[in-house]
């Protein structure tokens, strides 16, 4: 594991204490899982950009041109 110091603006560090201690955390668990989270959002963005670069819309109107003509099953009908 590794460590490291991290400056943190006075009002932004006793918001995170605050945070902290309301979810019964230790201030590490709280930074450590605030910087996975935003890693996470970060991968999952990169995903869909990616993925989004290998679409093809014409692939997907064909598609949906092949769905069949059918009401809406009981429950997703619009309101």
């Amino acid at each position: 594991m590794a460590n490291y110091a991290l400056r943190v603006p006075e009002s932004l560090f006793a918001y995170a204490r605050q945070v902290a201690e309301e979810e019964h955390v230790s201030m590490n668990q709280f930074f450590v899982t605030a910087i996975a989270e935003k890693v996470s959002a970060l991968k999952t963005e990169a995903y869909f950009r990616e993925r989004q670069a290998r679409s093809d819309l014409s692939a997907f109107d064909d598609w949906l041109a092949a769905s069949p003509e059918a009401a809406p099953m009981e429950g997703d009908e619009l309101p």
